[in-house]
C-alpha cells in the first residue's frame, strides 16, 4: 500500500506557472512509474503526464505537451509536475497516481493501469 499527498495547487492566471508535488510513502517509489492526471467539473479523469521509475522516459497528453513537464526525485519519493502557459481550461482536480506494475518498460496511460491516488489539488486558471 502506497499513500500519495498531493500539493502545489491554486489560482493563477493564463500564461502564468505552478509546481505540482506528490510525496509517496509506504512502499519502494524507486521501482515504480508515476503518472499525473487531472479532472475538471463533468469530465472524466483524464491522463496528463507519466514518467518511468527510473526517470529516464516520459509521455505527455497532446493537450499539455510543451507547457507541462513531468520529473521525480526517487531520493525524496517525489514527482513533480512544473506546469507553464497555464490556460483556463487546464483548470481541474490534479491527482497523481501510481502505476500497478513495477518497472514497467512501456508507460502506462490508462487509469486502470494506476493503482493509488493522492486526494488531488485544485488548480485554477482565470483568463
Amino acid at each position: 500500500q502506497v499513500q500519495l499527498v498531493e500539493s502545489g495547487g491554486g489560482l493563477v492566471q493564463a500564461g502564468g506557472s505552478l509546481r505540482l508535488s506528490c510525496v509517496a510513502s509506504g512502499r519502494t517509489f524507486s521501482s515504480y512509474g508515476m503518472g499525473w492526471f487531472r479532472q475538471a467539473p463533468g469530465k472524466e479523469r483524464e491522463f496528463v503526464a507519466a514518467i518511468s521509475w527510473n526517470g529516464r522516459s516520459t509521455y505527455y497528453a497532446d493537450s499539455v505537451k510543451g507547457r507541462f513537464t513531468i520529473s521525480r526525485d526517487n531520493a525524496k519519493n517525489t514527482v513533480y509536475l512544473q506546469m507553464n502557459s497555464l490556460k483556463p481550461e487546464d483548470t481541474a482536480v490534479y491527482y497523481c497516481a501510481t502505476d500497478n506494475a513495477p518497472f514497467r518498460v512501456v508507460l502506462a496511460a490508462r487509469v486502470g493501469d494506476f493503482g493509488s491516488w493522492g486526494q488531488g489539488t485544485q488548480v485554477t486558471v482565470s483568463s
